[in-house]
């Protein structure tokens, strides 16, 4: 990701663009065959050192690269950029370099799901507390868990693709977008500027707008953000989660922690989420970028103001070098995973009678019971429970309802031990996690 956003890789960019223009516009006449190939020598050997050299004097960075690239070419440089304003060549070079990073992402995003793929089918079955308000709720599985996050980041990867399908280059078009200047340059010519766009556009494999102005529209750019926003969202949910349930009150998971890795400097006993902490951390200033964006797509006045270069030279480079380090760190915590089931097993043993009564409560009902005297029988027993449990006991849930004699006229004390058993509480879970695995690892080949 650092490549594609490196100044290497963007002044080649520029070069191609203009060399693709110039290719154009050989095949109409206006470039001579020994020009073009003059450019074609030099279109990779930048000089960095030197463009900035030069825009040091001239205040311009496009020009500042293009009198580089001509310096290089003497029998070429002459002709660079003839007819082209220099969003021209930018705005190519930038979706030129979204779509290249989109493609990055999109793979970062299949090897992450295939990880997810792997724990969920390995953990479809195992029970665990599920917790609504971060309260125990009722039972789940640990797979089951993971495909939330899994379901919601293979909507991710499809808006992903569907972006780079979808993405558009600015074309050439010139100043304010008529493309005046290439029309007069090639009156009584064969070919026209939309033939010299298609052409150049196609040695650049690169879609274009019908439509734009000096610059393609900066709503695109708001697409953009947004969707790696929403992938910022996902891992953002992920970490936050995996950070609470690595807290040693509920201890389920956890991520990799080194032989000789240190959590804390004052505390040698720290095993800290580092990297589901820079996960949150990295996803809040992805989640700020939209607005700046939004800015740039309604405040671009007319066919074109310069407020949004510089902040474009940010945002964009640095929210997919983001997403970038947080999908590998992601990929990271899901690869090397570490489970206690003995906390699993705990926390269900703890809190899962209290939901496996309402299971009791339904029997009672079914058996003749009245539902409302039932549930405060079940209600008082569970005041009882909860206060044995603050005091460092186990939960005495399943026993208090076993001797309760009010329930006993309905339910043998058998019948209540076997409904209180929550491990098999889980409904259809296992089963829709297990086949949601497969559905992954079918859809991202």
């Amino acid at each position: 990701m650092r490549q594609i956003w490196s100044e290497i890789h963007k002044r080649q960019l520029m070069r191609k663009v203009w060399f693709a223009l110039a290719t154009a516009q050989h095949n109409a006449g206006l470039v001579s065959a020994d020009q073009l190939a003059d450019l074609k020598r030099q279109v990779d050997q930048v000089d960095v050192d030197r463009a900035q050299t030069i825009e040091r004097e001239t205040q311009h960075d496009v020009m500042a690269e293009l009198l580089t690239f001509a310096e290089a070419c003497p029998v070429g440089g002459g002709i660079i950029h003839l007819g082209a304003t220099s969003a021209d060549i930018t705005d190519n070079v930038d979706v030129l370099r979204i779509r290249e990073a989109a493609q990055l992402v999109e793979k970062r995003l299949r090897l992450l799901l295939n990880s997810f793929a792997d724990q969920i089918l390995a953990t479809a079955h195992i029970p665990v507390m599920a917790y609504t308000h971060i309260q125990p709720a009722e039972p789940t599985t640990l797979g089951y868990r993971l495909s939330s996050y899994a379901q919601d980041l293979l909507a991710d990867i499809k808006e992903v693709h569907s972006l780079i399908t979808d993405i558009r280059g600015k074309g050439f078009k010139g100043a304010v977008g008529t493309q005046a200047t290439f029309q007069e340059l090639l009156a009584g010519k064969d070919l026209s500027p939309a033939d010299i766009e298609a052409q150049a556009m196609a040695v650049l494999d690169l879609p274009y707008f019908l439509i734009s102005t000096q610059t393609y529209t900066r709503r695109q750019d708001l697409r953009v953000v947004n969707v790696l926003a929403s992938i910022a969202s996902t891992l953002h949910k992920f970490g936050l989660d995996f950070r609470l349930m690595q807290s040693p009150a509920i201890g389920e998971w956890s991520e990799p922690f080194r032989q000789r890795q240190v959590g804390s400097s004052a505390m040698p006993f720290k095993r800290n989420p580092i990297l589901t902490e820079n996960i949150c951390s990295m996803a809040r200033y992805i989640a700020s970028l939209p607005a700046i964006a939004w800015g740039n797509a309604s405040q671009t006045v007319l066919e074109r103001t310069l407020d949004d270069s510089a902040n474009r030279r940010l945002f964009l480079p640095e929210a997919f070098l983001a997403l970038d380090e947080m999908l590998m760190k992601a990929t990271k915590v899901m690869e090397g995973m570490e489970l206690d089931e003995g906390s699993m097993a705990r926390n269900l043993a703890t809190y899962g009678p209290f939901s496996a009564s309402e299971r009791v409560l339904s029997a009672l009902v079914v058996a003749g019971a009245d539902r409302q005297e039932a549930h405060e029988w079940i209600r008082q027993a569970s005041q009882l429970a909860r206060d044995a449990i603050r005091e460092g006991h186990d939960n005495p849930m399943e026993n208090l309802l076993a001797t309760d004699e009010r329930i006993k006229a309905f339910l043998t004390p058998a019948e209540i031990r076997e409904l209180m058993d929550i491990s098999t509480y889980t409904g259809t879970a296992g089963e829709r996690a297990a086949t949601f695995a497969q559905t992954i690892l079918q859809e991202i080949g």
